[in-house]
C-alpha cells in the first residue's frame, strides 16, 4: 500500500471504529477457507507493493499452508516509490529495504523466499508495464489455481493495473480470480444502504492465524514508520493497520 494522490485518498479517511459498525461488512457472508481453496492447486497472491499481499491475504496464505496448498507471492514492485521527500530514504534504499522486509514477513506466515517472486516494475508505473503483467501471469496460472489480486476499483492506480492483469490472465487459463480490496476502506462508506460488491465475502481468521498476521505486518518498518531518518507521516499508521486487525479477511467474487 504506497502512498497516492486521488482525492479519494486523502486525510485519515474512515476509521475502524466507523466499519466496526458497518452493517453491510457485518452482512457479508461467511466463506471458510477450506470450502474457499477447496479443489485448488495453488493460491497465486498478486501484490502491487510489498505490504498489500500481508494486509489483505496473510489469513488466507495461512489458511492454505495448512491445507497443504501451494501458495506463492507475485511481488510486482519493490515500493520503492513511497517516500519521494525522504533524502534518507531513497529509491535505491527502500527497494532494498522493503524486499528483506517482505521476506520477513511472509517468514512469518510460514513462507521462505521461494515462494516470493520479484517482478521489480516501476512502483507507480505498473499501467504501462500492464501488458508485461499479464503475460507474467498468464505464463504462471494453471487452471487449478487460485489467483488473488487487488479491486480494480481500489482508487489506486498500480492496484487497479495488477487487478485487471490478474483478472485478464485468470481469464486466458480458466483458472479462479478473487480480488482484495486495500484502499478501498479508506475512502468507502460504511454506512451505505448496500454492500458495494454483491459477491464478496467474509473469510474468517482464529486468533492464531491474526496474531502471525499483526507479527507479519509489522516487518514493513518503512511503512510503519519504525525506522530513523522518516520525518513524514508513514504510509501505515495505527489508524490505517487497525483496518486489517480484524477476524476475517474480505475478497471480491
Amino acid at each position: 500500500m504506497d502512498a497516492v494522490t486521488p482525492q479519494r485518498i486523502e486525510g485519515q479517511g474512515t476509521l475502524e471504529a466507523d466499519w466496526a459498525g458497518s452493517t453491510w461488512l457485518a452482512s457479508l457472508p461467511i466463506t471458510s477457507a477450506q470450502d474457499l481453496l477447496e479443489g485448488t492447486r495453488r493460491l497465486l497472491v498478486v501484490s502491487p507493493h510489498p505490504d498489500d499481499e500481508v494486509l489483505a491475504c496473510a489469513g488466507l496464505m495461512q489458511a492454505a499452508l495448512a491445507l497443504g496448498v501451494a501458495v506463492h507471492v507475485v511481488s510486482v514492485t519493490d515500493g520503492e516509490a513511497c517516500y519521494p521527500d525522504q533524502a534518507l530514504w531513497p529509491p535505491a534504499r527502500l527497494r532494498d529495504a522493503r524486499r528483506h522486509e517482505l521476506a520477513q514477513a511472509v517468514r512469518v506466515l510460514g513462507l521462505d523466499a521461494t515462494h516470493v517472486t520479484p517482478l521489480g516494475l516501476p512502483d507507480g508505473g505498473v499501467s504501462t508495464h500492464e501488458a508485461e503483467l499479464t503475460a507474467h501471469l498468464t505464463a504462471q496460472l494453471m487452471p487449478a489455481d487460485l489467483v488473488v489480486a487487488p479491486w480494480i476499483g481500489d482508487a489506486h492506480p498500480d492496484h487497479e493495473a495488477t487487478g485487471r492483469a490478474a483478472l485478464a490472465a485468470a481469464h486466458a487459463r480458466g483458472a479462479r480470480a478473487l480480488q482484495y480490496p486495500v484502499w478501498a476502506w479508506h475512502w468507502l462508506d460504511p454506512d451505505a444502504s448496500a454492500a458495494p460488491w454483491p459477491t464478496a465475502m467474509r473469510i474468517p481468521m482464529d486468533a492464531a492465524m491474526r496474531s502471525r498476521k499483526r507479527e507479519a505486518m509489522q516487518a514493513f518498518a518503512t511503512q510503519t514508520g519504525d525506522v530513523e531518518g522518516l520525518d513524514c507521516q508513514p504510509i501505515l499508521p495505527a489508524h490505517v493497520t487497525a483496518r486489517f486487525h480484524r477476524a476475517f479477511e474480505v475478497l471480491i467474487g
